[in-house]
């Protein structure tokens, strides 16, 4: 066959498939709703790997998999396969990537349901906004608590579990060996004059210490909050996600997300990522924005304005 154009590389990266080095064979990215596989997923992608591409499977840093080895002349016959069997391949582009979250679901120290956060994220949003363009590309990481395995603080928007511990002195009885002074990874906890004392300058709130004193001097049932981060990357330009000034209900996760992804459509230059717009505008005019209701009053306008050729 004819070498490759560059139109033609381009147009099927947009579908998911990225150019191997030094050949015209193809890696395609199949992702996961919620990052979660199932079994027959796993091997209909072993399937695929044999058929279409060169045997291997290969995990993405954004739980996605990649089948290498894909020639151009069959890529539309590999998504047809992979559409008969439920999944899609995706992941590229100026656009939301593909959603990151920890195993918080099963994780002992998970403080919710974070693959199931996921899923609903890459429903509304990875794929309810597959045709919207972005300035960039957009990364988003759900992550279970502070222990931060999945980074989501490294994320244009990263979602925290919390556990804000609520202690009821009058409860406390002073035990000779305080189970949530034992447990607290970070010594925020301890028993000072026969009653426990919580240090909310070194409590990261991670949530460790519930359920742990007998006499619930610490609630059993505390409620889970969430830190969002926003505007951060890693790579050659490094950037720490921006918290938000104060953690947000279950209820306000999305609708911070969106209203995000509204402001960063609407204020980045292109090509530049929500990060560097935060740090030229400013972190406390998007988060005016973001605890209003403005910008999804105008959601429509925004959505259907294009992106003005800047910078």
């Amino acid at each position: 066959m004819a070498k490759l154009t560059p139109d033609q590389i381009k147009e099927v990266k947009a579908q998911g498939f990225l150019l191997n080095r030094g050949t015209e064979l193809f890696s395609g990215r199949i992702v996961a709703p919620g990052t979660v596989f199932s079994a027959q997923n796993f091997a209909d992608m072993a399937e695929l790997a044999g058929t279409f591409g060169n045997g291997k499977l290969i995990c993405t840093s954004r739980l996605a998999v990649e089948i290498p080895g894909i020639p151009y002349d069959r890529i539309q016959e590999a998504r047809q396969f992979a559409a008969e069997r439920g999944m899609r391949f995706g992941g590229t582009g100026a656009k939301i990537r593909p959603v990151t979250a920890c195993k918080g679901t099963t994780c002992v120290f998970g403080n919710f349901d974070t693959q199931a956060l996921a899923a609903r994220i890459h429903q509304q949003y990875y794929l309810g906004w597959d045709g919207v363009k972005l300035p960039h590309k957009f990364k988003i990481a759900v992550g279970g608590c502070p222990n931060s395995c999945m980074k989501p603080s490294l994320n244009d928007f990263g979602v925290e579990g919390h556990r804000v511990p609520a202690f009821d002195r009058e409860l406390c009885k002073g035990c000779k060996v305080c189970q949530v002074e034992k447990h607290c990874p970070m010594k925020a906890a301890r028993l000072s004059d026969g009653k426990l004392i919580i240090d909310e300058a070194l409590c990261k709130t991670c949530g460790v210490c519930t359920g742990k004193c007998p006499f619930k001097a610490v609630a059993h049932d505390t409620v889970t909050l969430y830190q969002i981060y926003v505007g951060g990357t890693w790579g050659k330009r490094t950037r720490m996600g921006t918290p938000l000034s104060r953690l947000v209900t279950e209820e306000e996760i999305l609708p911070m997300l969106e209203k995000t992804l509204l402001w960063f459509r609407e204020n980045a230059y292109q090509k530049e990522r929500l990060g560097l717009a935060i740090d030229r505008i400013g972190a406390d005019k998007l988060e005016e924005a973001l605890f209003s209701d403005d910008l999804l009053a105008r959601r429509e306008e925004i959505l259907n304005k294009e992106i003005l050729q800047r910078g």
